[in-house]
């Protein structure tokens, strides 16, 4: 039995929410745009990109598994934070939730060393923006938070990128939108992001 790819799925709630999230930080908009974050942090962000966790499961795919599901949740708990709580939480606080995250980032991305270029270049950027943005709030200092923004909107766009490759190159059958070789597996029961 074939299982659908839900990579294309969770690489999607996970760039659009990025890139809304990243305007707002870069400075673009404001903290009027911030509902429509919200939104999509919740449905495809959060819920979407973790139903694509979920479906990584029966494909033995522990890294995508944990990933999707892992920034999932980080969505909704992103969401929750800022729609009821934000206003009660010191901003130290806040620069060390950014942090754990990138904590977080940082071992996902060493285990993207087998995967493909993308995927590597995507968790490299998204835990330098969690990084930026931590030392923003820690330091009060608008231009690292303007830094983060803006390095998210890459990752963003790389994320937006390995989607559609993902679904163009299965669709067509041939490789469109090249990603980058991939290193097999050392171990049989391993697979490749």
């Amino acid at each position: 039995m074939k299982y659908a790819n839900p990579a294309p799925l969770g690489l999607s709630g996970f760039a659009l929410t990025t890139w809304l999230l990243s305007m707002v930080n870069a400075g673009w908009f404001g903290g009027v745009a911030v509902p429509l974050v919200l939104a999509s942090a919740f449905a495809f962000g959060g819920t979407a990109q973790f139903f694509a966790g979920l479906m990584e499961f029966p494909r033995g795919n522990t890294f995508g598994f944990v990933a999707f599901c892992g920034y999932g949740a980080f969505w909704w708990s992103f969401a929750l934070f800022i729609q009821f709580f934000a206003a009660k939480v010191p901003a130290a606080f806040v620069g060390w939730f950014l942090l754990l995250w990138g904590i977080f980032t940082f071992f996902m991305w060493i285990g993207t060393f087998r995967a493909n270029r993308v995927v590597q270049f995507i968790f490299l950027a998204l835990w330098i923006t969690f990084l930026l943005l931590a030392l923003g709030n820690w330091l009060a200092n608008p231009k690292l938070q303007l830094a983060g923004g803006y390095t998210g909107l890459v990752t963003a766009a790389a994320a937006f990128y390995l989607a559609a490759a993902e679904v163009i190159n299965e669709t067509r059958g041939e490789v469109v939108l090249p990603i980058g070789p991939y290193r097999p597996p050392a171990h049989p029961n391993l697979r490749p992001v």
